[in-house]
């Protein structure tokens, strides 16, 4: 998981005044369209099998190769006596579409759309469809549902930070986080899966394993109930980071889907450049994202080496550093004004070094970048630990030195496990940890 939090800027004009063996499964997942399973075909790369997950030997690549059925131009809906069709999962064109289809104007669509995400109403049910007429509210009643998320808890950080828990219709839970800030930002950082198949090791929700997908509807739905749960307590929610449970790109359907949404200018109207997604480095999906999506783009790096990341972070197996980073050169070389963010876990003994430092200055050459230097965040089962606050600051100077725009990101909700790298549930059955290199054994060492 990877989550905003308190930041702090630095450039080089700036540095002077500053002191996660092929092996086929077929799984039922529960949808969350009741009595309806999506059946997938889901790829694992390890030795072993999943009732083995646990083992600390096990070698662990992620699940990359399995497609779920795709959601583009599909109206949502549930499997009820008669179809609903669950409202926060279409867009503006679908819902227009839909309500054309029940014999009612064009109009009528937009004023429903305002209702579900403009004027500070959020609705929630038909009761709080002020202004539409009563034929209309009784054929939304009829043939639709307003959301996918059942609020189940919300839980208060000493820093102001919330954790918001959702029970799905299948049961499970996911968390979304909401990040008040100081100077007038108020970032909402929602998840995109149950669970995660990344299995970076840093990460607390990458020791699930992944569940299944959320729809685009409970994508939504996240920004929409933070914004309508929270905004009287912390103020407008101005952001929106893809940084929670799961990985975006692995969803990317149903992430870009919800994305346009979420930046609608008649609905939650975030800016495109507010509205981040983050990935670990998905070179195909990263492509596809650049070219149908204005919204802005985060990479996970957190190492400098294929070496430590094909450790920490399995995904590089399959799509290199030196490959990650020239696609972004290719695809960002003809883009204008656009940035993509760097976040750079840093952990003790293992990327923070100062030829980490230099290194990392030299691989983003010629990628319009900045470079978001993260505060590892413990959790239980954890080998890392956190690299110390003064070096963090010497590792942003060589950064800084080098004509980097480097950013620092401080723990936020730590203590309410809301922080970066600590959502979800662990089960039963979890993804295995990676064998540590030889030499990166004493650093582990001294956390334990």
């Amino acid at each position: 998981m990877r989550r905003l939090g308190i930041i702090t800027v630095v450039s080089p004009t700036l540095l002077s005044s500053t002191p996660s063996f092929t092996r086929t499964l077929s799984l039922t997942l529960q949808s969350p369209l009741r009595n309806h399973r999506l059946t997938n075909s889901i790829t694992f790369l390890k030795s072993r099998s999943l009732a083995s997950f646990s083992s600390s030997s096990a070698a662990y690549l992620p699940a990359l190769d399995y497609e779920f059925p795709s959601t583009k131009g599909s109206v949502a809906t549930r499997d009820d006596d008669n179809k609903k069709v669950i409202l926060k999962g279409m867009t503006y064109a679908s819902l227009q579409e839909w309500v054309e289809s029940h014999g009612f104007r064009p109009g009528q669509a937009m004023m429903l759309w305002k209702r579900l995400y403009k004027d500070n109403i959020w609705a929630q049910n038909v009761d709080q469809l002020e202004g539409l007429n009563k034929d209309f509210k009784r054929m939304i009643s009829e043939h639709a549902e307003f959301g996918a998320l059942s609020f189940k808890d919300v839980r208060s950080a000493s820093d102001g930070t919330r954790k918001i828990l959702f029970t799905l219709d299948d049961g499970l839970v996911i968390e979304t986080v909401v990040i008040p800030c100081d100077r007038g930002r108020t970032t909402v950082c929602v998840s995109s899966q149950v669970g995660c198949a990344m299995n970076c090791q840093f990460c607390y929700t990458g020791r699930m394993g992944l569940k299944r997908n959320l729809t685009a509807a409970e994508i939504v739905e996240q920004a929409v109930y933070a914004r309508r749960l929270l905004s009287d307590e912390v103020g407008s929610i101005t952001n929106v980071v893809f940084m929670g449970m799961g990985e975006p790109f692995h969803n990317i359907d149903n992430v870009i889907k919800a994305a346009n949404i979420m930046v609608d200018e008649n609905g939650l109207h975030f800016s495109p450049r507010k509205v981040t997604v983050s990935t670990s480095g998905l070179v195909p999906q990263l492509k596809r994202f650049l070219r149908e999506s204005n919204c802005a783009l985060a990479v996970s790096l957190n190492a400098t080496t294929d070496e430590v990341r094909n450790w920490i972070m399995p995904i590089n197996r399959k799509y290199k550093l030196s490959l990650l980073l020239e696609t972004l050169r290719e695809e960002l070389n003809s883009m204008h004004k656009y940035k993509v963010l760097f976040e750079y876990v840093m952990l003790a003994g293992v990327n923070d070094s100062m030829e980490d430092a230099r290194r990392l200055v030299e691989l983003v050459q010629g990628i319009p970048c900045k470079i978001n230097l993260i505060q590892f965040n413990p959790h239980s089962g954890s080998q890392f630990i956190q690299t110390d606050e003064d070096k963090m600051i010497k590792f942003r100077n060589v950064l800084a030195e080098g004509g980097c725009t480097v950013l620092m990101r401080f723990s936020r909700g730590n203590d309410q496990m809301a922080a970066c790298g600590q959502l979800g549930m662990l089960g039963a059955i979890q993804a295995p940890v990676m064998r540590v290199p030889e030499q990166f054994r004493t650093a582990l060492k001294a956390s334990a």
